[in-house]
């Protein structure tokens, strides 16, 4: 374990009375410092565990690191965790004010330079967005790295369909990390979030009180949005949505982490503060000159190139919009329950399938002969000829899919891949390698889009008002499937899978749990009447 040990434990008082703890370190020396501040209910007593990804919660970022380079670091366990009174409820409004009063209280200590920075991951960004939105005095600017701005939307009811990770998050994280700290007296938390959630199944007060996405044009001070591409199911939206929405000064740097763990690694690395945040903290909270000020405003990495590319805008202005029409197939090129085609012509047809499958085990995912885990084999698939040259894009992506269902609902679950060439020869019944470049979620009931709130090929959901849809008939789905940058290589092929569930084994903690509810069959029509088509921000050199 680390040695690093608070410079001591502090007791704020919170405007309605509720005594907060928070762990304050300071850098050696005397003098007045910038303070860096991070909250979430991860407990600070937490902070002596190694920051490996085997403890994904480690997301303050390298502590000691700050405090060599002349900051203050305060770390407060949010109301009803850790050391702190009060009853914990989820990011509520009293949590929320909470972070103004600690700011405040910052900025009234005597080692204190009067200015305070918002910092760390996931949990910790998205108390970032609340810090922003309130404009305490004192408060210079916020980095919110891998954070969201609306639960409902981004975990809870991703496109209107329950996931199981907010479950996971709560009982797996959130309780085992208060009840079982490397340090401090345990702590059970009592009251049941998840429960909660799931009484709360369409976006109302419970989630808009709790979702900065509804105030976030209220920030005022400078906003550094980092988001991870791979971080598809939870948080990169709200990295980008957050940065199109601030009317304050603001930069985008989107990462292309190659998984979770990999995101909170990253973070955790002293190189990434010293090549990207740090600048920009000893702009705002020291007023130094440093590179951050003329770096431009939006970089992003593009996988497939191992490149940064960067912009004035997100998305770049360099795109032109490619239409790929979904079609009966065959290919040839993969085993799936159809084996589609994907392309630039309309095709006549369409095609339906019956869920569940026999062959589902883990969720949508059966197994080979060889027991080998295959995500595609029992899922639809459409996929294009061989691309004659590199595909670049950059920016969101909107499938529209016209379906119809035995059921009176249904959920769409989209998987936009590459799929490699062959390899050399293949045992018998495999599949060609694949790699998942982003997803796309709908409940079929939850498709009325709030056009205010949408941007091109970015449709936001109301998710208010559910509505069921009428068996048999044919509705045109507008279907968001999350921004991203990603080449595809010359000889490589576009694929998109459908089905109506996914898996633990291929989303790890994100998958959607498959409900007795969901027997049926649904159809997906492509013909020139009902022309299913895939829209592609394709860069132009």
């Amino acid at each position: 374990m680390e040695s690093l040990q608070p410079s001591f434990v502090a007791t704020i008082r919170a405007n309605d009375g509720v005594a907060l703890a928070a762990a304050v370190y300071l850098p050696e020396g005397t003098g007045q410092f910038p303070t860096l501040f991070a909250a979430s209910p991860y407990r600070f007593d937490n902070n002596i565990a190694p920051a490996t990804p085997i403890f994904l919660w480690r997301e303050t970022g390298p502590i000691d690191y700050y405090l060599k380079h002349g900051y203050a670091f305060v770390h407060l366990d949010v109301r009803g965790t850790g050391r702190s009174g009060g009853e914990y409820r989820y990011m509520c409004e009293a949590e929320q004010r909470d972070l103004h009063d600690v700011i405040v209280w910052i900025t009234q200590q005597s080692w204190s330079n009067g200015k305070v920075g918002g910092i760390g991951q996931s949990y910790y960004a998205r108390m970032q967005w609340f810090m922003g939105i309130q404009n305490p005095p004192g408060l210079a600017c916020i980095a919110p790295y891998d954070g969201n701005i609306d639960t409902y939307r981004s975990s809870a009811y991703t496109g209107g369909i329950p996931g199981a990770f907010p479950s996971i998050w709560y009982n797996s994280t959130t309780r085992n990390v208060n009840q079982y700290p490397a340090s401090g007296p345990s702590r059970f938390i009592e009251w049941d979030y998840v429960g909660a959630v799931k009484r709360h199944n369409t976006y109302d007060e419970f989630w808009k009180q709790r979702a900065a996405a509804e105030k976030i044009d209220k920030i005022k001070v400078p906003v550094f949005s980092i988001g991870v591409w791979t971080k598809v199911d939870l948080h990169l939206n709200g990295n980008i949505v957050g940065f199109q929405r601030t009317q304050s000064p603001k930069k985008l740097l989107v990462f292309g982490s190659s998984s979770l763990f990999a995101a909170v690694a990253d973070f955790s690395s002293i190189a990434f503060h010293e090549t990207y945040l740090r600048p920009f903290y000893d702009c705002y909270l020291k007023g130094e000159k440093t590179s951050y000020p003329d770096e431009p405003d939006v970089r992003y990495f593009v996988p497939g190139a191992e490149e940064f590319r960067s912009a004035q805008t997100w998305p770049p202005q360099n795109i032109s919009y490619r239409t790929y029409y979904l079609g009966a197939g065959p290919t040839g090129s993969v085993l799936s329950l159809n084996d589609g085609s994907l392309g630039a012509d309309e095709t006549d047809g369409s095609t339906g399938y019956d869920y569940p499958n026999p062959q589902w085990r883990a969720g949508v995912v059966g197994f080979d002969k060889n027991g080998r885990p295959d995500p595609v084999r029992n899922v639809l698939t459409f996929t294009s000829a061989p691309i004659e040259k590199d595909v670049e894009i950059a920016g969101p992506i909107q499938l529209n899919l016209h379906a119809s269902s035995s059921n009176r609902d249904t959920d769409f679950i989209v998987k936009l891949s590459e799929q490699f060439p062959p390899d050399g020869a293949a045992s018998d019944g495999a599949q060609p390698r694949s790699r998942v470049v982003t997803k796309g979620w709908l409940r079929a009931s939850h498709r009325a889009i709030d056009t205010d709130k949408s941007l091109p090929c970015a449709p936001w959901y109301h998710h208010v008002a559910p509505e069921p849809i009428e068996p048999g008939k044919v509705y045109v789905f507008e279907i968001a499937v999350m921004p991203t940058a990603y080449r595809f290589k010359k000889g490589s092929r576009i694929r998109l899978e459908i089905a109506n569930g996914d898996s633990q084994l291929t989303e790890f903690v994100f998958q959607h749990d498959y409900t007795p509810d969901k027997v049926g069959r649904d159809t997906i029509h492509h013909s020139a009447e009902h022309p299913s088509h895939i829209l592609l921000p394709v860069v132009q050199y």
